[in-house]
């Protein structure tokens, strides 16, 4: 259990014990000025309709009938009704051995338990090779999905790969017109099509695969390609984008980010007929008509709590259905079938598509809260501080790899969680590959290394250090000391709000602070030392910082150094 756990379960019986109604949780935040405690709560103000009363009314009944706690020296009442709680300082101290006692488990809990998730990030077109944007949805997912695994929810990850439609058909152009130019025709690119080198590269290695020595060659190859009712320009798509794909998947490996399923639009739904089932299954329940010849979703009809602002066209009066329908067709019956709740992380560009899905999922019966979506804004690119092009494929993007081979993966990976998903994120190249305290990463991973130097040396110097449960820390009573404790324990309760927010930069965020405290501490205090008490007692602080650095590095998919 939790130290706030323990603090809401007090707050419980005291409000028990004065005859006041029950709460089912309390909000506990660490207060910026430590004169205003270790922990504080409003629950006074969010209890004072319930209770009738005051909220400072609530907060002196509390302190009244709070139980003896070891955890607590004392509750103090602020403002109109906060309630502040000051730990004690001997306890503060043992509470160590509980974060040493929990190894790598410390942080994880069951509270999502029988949660099942589906979680889809990245699913990046299969047009062209991973941007810088989609590291930052990588990332961001990657360590959603391992948070949320922390806390005991089942999660599944997916790449969905767009692999149909207006797109598909626009790449398979592109790519038969860079065909057709590498064995010499004179073939133009279409109409918006995709004009990345990239496309040459993949033309090349297709010409030499198939050895095709000329135009004659390629004739008659996609002659043969045409038999059997599929056009060759749809089979040269094809094999472009499995061609895509695997470098995307190559990408990402190296990223550390695998996916549970990569799911198709081609296989999964359209070639299944999962389009019109839905189309179908959306008229019986009455919510379509048709006008223009077109069949419409009633999306302004569509719930109570979520509605869209205008009715969507479901198939095209020419017919056939839209990536709308498409869409819904794949959430309702593929996703929704092995989860109780969705979150797709989407580019910003997606904002005014996700109240259409969103209203759709309800209309088919799903709750509001199972869909979510995480809008993952763009990325700018710097380097000290001045907007920089890197891409040497493709002037306007920068490519996902080029900054792998640049920055390398736990600065990149750490770099875009130091902000909310929703927030614009600068970049720095030159911040992201520097060896000092204005790099985030390297700032947390350095108390890392730092701490495993310290345990070699202790071991090179032929130290006994037993169990960490026969230590007494005792000694740990320097405000530093006390600080970097205290902090060790929030964790739980940071890794439990990340989840529960979808926000795992908090972690990050947290980590930066944990280093800040220790580093000083380092650089003042000496561990290794005569006074053989409070020499072992250091130890173990340094151990449990370490183990808690490491573990929260490993919920980001970062990684903890031995050495630096």
């Amino acid at each position: 259990m939790s130290l706030t756990e323990r603090l809401t379960h007090g707050v419980q019986h005291a409000l028990a014990a004065a005859g006041l109604p029950p709460v089912a949780d309390c909000a506990w935040e660490v207060p910026r000025q430590a004169e205003h405690g270790d922990y504080a709560t409003n629950v006074g103000m969010t209890s004072a309709k319930a209770a009738r009363r005051a909220p400072r009314q609530i907060a002196e009944a509390i302190v009244k009938h709070f139980p003896a706690m070891a955890e607590v020296a004392r509750l103090e009442i602020a403002g109109p009704g906060f309630l502040n709680v000051f730990l004690a300082p001997a306890w503060v101290a043992t509470a160590l051995r509980e974060v040493l006692a929990a190894g790598a488990g410390y942080g994880r809990a069951a509270d999502l338990a029988g949660q099942r998730v589906r979680l889809e990030f990245v699913s990046a077109n299969p047009t062209g090779p991973l941007v810088i944007v989609n590291a930052r949805a990588a990332a961001i997912g990657d360590a959603l999905a391992r948070v949320l695994r922390a806390r005991g929810a089942r999660v599944t990850t997916e790449f969905y790969i767009n692999d149909a439609g207006n797109q598909f058909e626009a790449l398979a152009r592109s790519f038969e017109a860079r065909v057709r130019q590498a064995v010499g025709e004179a073939a133009p690119l279409p109409e918006k099509g995709y004009p990345g080198e990239y496309l040459v590269d993949l033309a090349a290695d297709y010409v030499r695969e198939q050895r095709l020595d000329g135009a004659p060659a390629l004739q008659a190859h996609l002659a043969e390609l045409a038999k059997g009712g599929t056009s060759a320009t749809e089979r040269l798509g094809r094999w472009a984008v499995a061609r895509i794909v695997v470098g995307q998947r190559r990408v990402l490996a190296d990223y550390g980010v695998t996916f549970d399923v990569w799911s198709s639009e081609q296989h999964d739904v359209r070639e299944r007929g999962l389009a019109d089932k839905i189309l179908d299954e959306l008229t019986t329940r009455g919510l379509t008509y048709e006008q223009d010849g077109a069949l419409w979703f009633r999306a302004t009809e569509a719930g109570e709590d979520v509605t869209d602002d205008k009715d969507r066209v479901l198939r095209r009066s020419a017919g056939g259905p839209t990536y709308f329908a498409v869409d819904i067709a794949y959430h309702h019956y593929v996703k929704f079938a092995g989860a109780d709740r969705l979150i797709n992380l989407l580019g910003p560009d997606h904002h005014g598509y996700v109240a259409r899905i969103r209203a759709a999922m309800q209309a088919l019966g799903h709750p509001p809260e199972a869909f979510e979506v995480l809008l993952v804004q763009l990325v700018t690119l710097l380097r000290d501080g001045q907007p920089v092009r890197m891409s040497k494929r493709r002037g306007e993007f920068v490519l996902m790899d080029e900054l792998l081979e640049e920055v390398g993966r736990d600065a990149a990976r750490f770099t875009f969680l130091t902000r909310r998903h929703d927030s614009p994120l600068e970049f720095d190249l030159a911040v992201a590959t520097r060896q000092s305290s204005d790099n985030p990463v390297y700032y947390v991973q350095y108390a890392h290394a730092r701490i495993r130097s310290i345990a070699r040396q202790a071991a090179e110097q032929g130290i006994s250090v037993p169990a960490w449960e026969a230590i007494d820390l005792g000694p740990l009573t320097e405000p530093e000391e006390q600080a970097i404790i205290k902090r060790l324990l929030d964790y739980p309760e940071v890794v439990r709000g990340a989840a529960r927010a979808r926000e795992p930069h908090r972690i990050a965020f947290w980590l930066q602070e944990l280093a800040g405290l220790f580093h000083p501490y380092y650089k003042t205090h000496r561990v290794i030392q005569d006074d053989r008490r409070v020499m072992l007692a250091r130890l173990a602080l340094c151990a449990a910082v370490g183990q808690v650095i490491a573990t929260g590095l490993d919920l980001l998919g970062v990684s903890a150094p031995e050495s630096m």
